[in-house]
């Protein structure tokens, strides 16, 4: 403990971890250290014992669950884009090879009340019973502008500077999409979390629903998102042997870890009466509980269950996004299901979750949309907890915190909060001009 370090990261979820290895791997002494026994704090995965441990006071599970260990259940279960930023730090940093994908089987949207498979193409367009025979034209003119948009190509542009162009006045105005439509292309395709795009300049519509294009076409699979084999349990662990290669040191179960300050600066960590000197902390919210502020409230229901969801073609793993206007809320709600195609649980078991940003005190009631397209439920657990953000100025005290995670089951927030950090941390871009084909070798099934 008595060394010097460049930084010390507190916590072993997904976000630290990743930072972690991406600042050995920088050539940065890294020591890691958190006052848990196990990886990945609030992202780790439970079995079912670990589960009814927390959710049931201690209450065994009913035998016809079947084996504990073969439950892998994400605290905070999220999708990759296949060719999305997450795969491509894993790429950078050669992770992949600790870890085994495979391809999600479907992505779903919630609209006029039913569940319906997201199209992402001007074919998929086209087949869709989301729309009408002309809406359907429409979007197909709208799909085949976004896959023809070249920044460096200004006859692509058709005439339009996208950097000044509002989204709404793209889909709605040129393209004259209805509501429903603009719906699932902004909340399902570009995964905008509320309606706050509509204003923004159409460039980052185009890019986001590129990317669900492109993820969609990688593996030629029903989906656009991919999903570690045995959970995301596995993430952290690998970013922490990625670390390890590149001489980062690891401490679990290390009590306290009291950030030490002079004159207003981080200095080092004390734990068990030793302090180990760094220049820069990199944490999760609840180490620095007073440079944090609460920002809202994630609901959610763990279910267990003996089938897919219903409406999804028999998909053993997929996403369902209900937007919020759909639901008349203010933020949308998100269905995620894994199973045993992705040995998260076994044979015959499927695990669901339904998240959202909590607008009540009453997970119960709030979630009922969701756990209503889910079916017979064989187990389900209500859970809330708080999100948090940093209010200090990482670059003035050399604390950089996370922010906690959202309701979302897709990694793109998580991402861009990491590679923020990245660039705050280091002071630079952190260069992910992978070749994507590597991404071919993660092991995907």
């Amino acid at each position: 403990m008595d060394e010097e370090y460049d930084v010390i990261v507190l916590g072993t979820g997904l976000k630290e971890c990743i930072l972690s290895g991406l600042l050995s791997v920088d050539g940065l002494k890294v020591l890691h250290m958190d006052r848990n026994d196990y990886y990945g704090g609030e992202s780790t995965s439970l079995n079912l014992n670990q589960l009814w441990k927390r959710f049931k006071d201690g209450e065994a599970p009913p035998a016809e669950l079947g084996a504990s260990k073969d439950y892998n259940v994400d605290m905070v279960p999220k999708y990759m884009m296949a060719n999305g930023t997450l795969v491509r730090v894993l790429i950078h940093t050669s992770v992949t090879k600790y870890l085994n994908f495979k391809a999600v089987d479907g992505g779903y949207v919630f609209n006029k009340g039913k569940v319906h498979k997201v199209p992402a193409t001007d074919v998929e367009a086209l087949k869709s019973p989301l729309m009408g025979l002309f809406e359907k034209r429409r979007a197909r003119k709208f799909f085949i502008y976004v896959q023809d948009y070249d920044d460096s190509d200004p006859k692509s542009h058709e005439g339009m500077d996208l950097t000044k162009v509002p989204a709404k006045d793209l889909i709605s105005k040129k393209y004259g999409l209805d509501d429903h439509t603009v719906d699932f292309i902004g909340h399902a395709l570009a995964l905008y979390r509320d309606d706050s795009y509509l204003e923004q300049p159409a460039i980052d519509l185009i890019k986001r629903v590129k990317l669900y294009a492109e993820s969609l076409a990688r593996f030629a699979g029903g989906s656009p998102y991919i999903y570690p084999l045995y959970g995301l349990g596995e993430l952290p662990q690998a970013f922490a042997r990625l670390s390890a290669v590149y001489g980062g040191t690891y401490m679990l179960n290390k009590p306290e870890c009291k950030v030490e300050f002079e004159d207003g600066k981080v200095v080092g960590v004390t734990s068990e009466g030793e302090t180990a000197k760094c220049k820069k902390v990199v944490c999760d919210p609840s180490y620095l509980p007073d440079k944090v502020k609460k920002v809202g409230k994630v609901a959610r229901a763990i279910c267990i269950m003996s089938h897919p969801i219903p409406n999804t073609n028999d998909a053993h793993s997929g996403q369902v996004i209900l937007p919020q206007k759909q639901l008349g809320r203010k933020s949308d709600m998100y269905l995620f299901c894994c199973s045993y195609s992705h040995n998260v649980a076994p044979k015959g078991k499927f695990i669901a979750f339904v998240t959202t940003e909590a607008e009540t005190d009453n997970p119960e009631t709030e979630l009922k949309p969701g756990i209503d397209l889910l079916g017979a439920v064989d187990q389900i657990f209500f859970d809330t907890y708080d999100r948090y953000e940093p209010v200090n100025q990482g670059e003035d005290d050399n604390c950089f915190i996370s922010t906690s995670y959202d309701a979302t089951t897709h990694f793109e927030s998580t991402v861009e909060d990491v590679i923020a950090m990245y660039s705050r941390i280091t002071g630079k871009t952190l260069d992910l001009s992978v070749d994507l084909s590597a991404a071919s070798a993660a092991g995907d099934e």
